[in-house]
C-alpha cells in the first residue's frame, strides 16, 4: 500500500509499504480520503510532540469502506498518526469500536473535510450548552479549521459570532460567508489585560491558547463556558482566577483523541444535522497524497484556510 510515513524529527515521505494483516478484533478499512490539521502538519513536518513511536504513518483522520462489509466508516483521532498508524495511507487496520458510520448525507470527501476539525469543533459547541439568540461567542483562529467550522455551526444554530483572526484583513468576507457576525484582528486580544475586563461574550471557542485566552476568560459574560481546544499561539495561560469566582465562567477542555464514543456520536449527530454540504465544499481544497508534505509546511506558515482534504489515490 502507499503510506505517508514519518520517522520521529524528520519530514515524511511517501513509501510503499506492506498492507495491514487482520487481527482479532480489529477491521481493514480500504481508506479513500483523509484530512491535513495543524497536529498532521507539525508531525509531518518533523516536529516534536505528536507522533510517540520511532515511525509511524501520518494522519489523524480517515474515511473509507470496510473491505469485509463495504460499509461507509470513519476515524477521528484515537491514536491515529500519534500511537497509532494513520490515515494518510491507502489501507488501515483499526479496532472495530473506532469506527463511525458516515452520515448517509456526507460523501467520503465531505466527512473527511469534516474529520477532526470538524469533530472538535461541534464537541466545543456542546461544551457550551444552552445559548439563547441574543447571545454572541466569540471564536479565535477562526480561519483555521476548527474555528472555520464552529463559526457554521453556532450560526447554523441561530447564534451570533464573533470572529478573531489574524487574517481578519484579508479573509474577512470569507468568515462573514461562514456567519460571523463581526470580525475583530487577533491583536486586539493578544497582549495581558486586565484581570477582571467589560462583559461581552456569552461564551467562546479558543484554539489559540496564551494571552488571547487569558482576555477571554476575563471578557466572559456572567455563568459562560470557554471551550479550549488548542494552543497554535501558546501552551499556558497566565489568568486570573476573578472570572471564575465573581462571574462563575467555566473553561472546559476539550480532548478530541480520547473521547468516549457516546460524544462522537453526539458531534457527528450535530454536524450531521447543522452542516450546509455547499458551504463545506466551499472551504474545502482538495490535494493528493503526494503534496501532503508541502502543503503542511504551507500550514504551519499561516498560509492555508478552511479544510484541506487528501485524496490518498491521487
Amino acid at each position: 500500500m502507499r503510506a505517508l510515513r514519518v520517522v520521529r524529527g524528520e519530514r515524511g515521505r511517501i513509501v510503499d509499504v506492506a498492507g495491514p494483516a487482520d487481527q482479532p478484533g480489529g477491521a481493514i478499512v480500504d481508506i479513500t480520503h483523509s484530512s491535513l490539521n495543524y497536529k498532521d502538519a507539525l508531525a509531518i513536518t518533523g516536529r516534536p510532540g505528536v507522533i510517540r513511536a520511532d515511525t509511524l504513518i501520518a494522519g489523524i483522520d480517515l474515511v473509507g469502506r470496510r473491505r469485509d462489509t463495504g460499509d461507509r466508516v470513519l476515524v477521528n483521532g484515537c491514536g491515529l498518526g500519534e500511537t497509532h498508524d494513520g490515515g494518510l495511507a491507502t489501507e488501515a487496520m483499526v479496532p472495530e469500536e473506532w469506527l463511525i458510520p458516515v452520515p448517509a448525507r456526507f460523501t467520503e470527501a465531505q466527512a473527511a473535510a469534516l474529520g477532526t476539525a470538524g469533530y472538535t469543533a461541534a464537541l466545543c459547541v456542546l461544551a457550551l450548552g444552552d445559548l439563547a439568540a441574543e447571545d454572541e461567542v466569540v471564536v479565535t483562529g477562526a480561519t483555521g479549521g476548527v474555528g472555520s467550522l464552529a463559526i457554521a455551526l453556532l450560526r447554523a444554530g441561530g447564534i451570533s459570532v464573533a470572529a478573531v483572526s489574524g487574517k481578519a484583513n484579508s479573509e474577512s468576507g470569507y468568515l462573514r460567508r461562514l456567519g460571523a457576525g463581526s470580525v475583530l484582528d487577533r491583536a486586539e486580544l493578544s497582549e495581558p489585560g486586565k484581570p477582571l475586563q467589560s462583559e461581552r461574550w456569552a461564551g467562546g471557542i479558543d484554539t489559540v491558547g496564551g494571552p488571547i485566552l487569558a482576555n477571554l476568560l476575563s471578557q466572559t459574560r456572567y455563568g459562560g463556558t470557554i471551550a479550549a481546544c488548542g494552543l497554535a499561539a501558546a501552551p499556558d495561560v497566565h489568568a486570573s482566577m476573578m472570572p471564575f469566582i465573581l462571574r462563575a465562567v467555566s473553561l472546559v477542555g476539550i480532548n478530541s483523541v480520547f473521547t468516549p464514543r457516546p460524544h462522537r456520536e453526539a458531534a457527528w449527530y450535530l454536524l450531521d444535522s447543522r452542516i450546509d454540504t455547499g458551504m463545506l465544499d466551499s472551504i474545502t481544497t482538495s490535494i493528493g497524497l503526494g503534496d501532503a508534505v508541502a502543503t503542511a509546511e504551507r500550514m504551519l506558515a499561516g498560509e492555508t484556510t478552511g479544510r484541506i482534504v487528501v485524496d490518498v489515490h491521487s
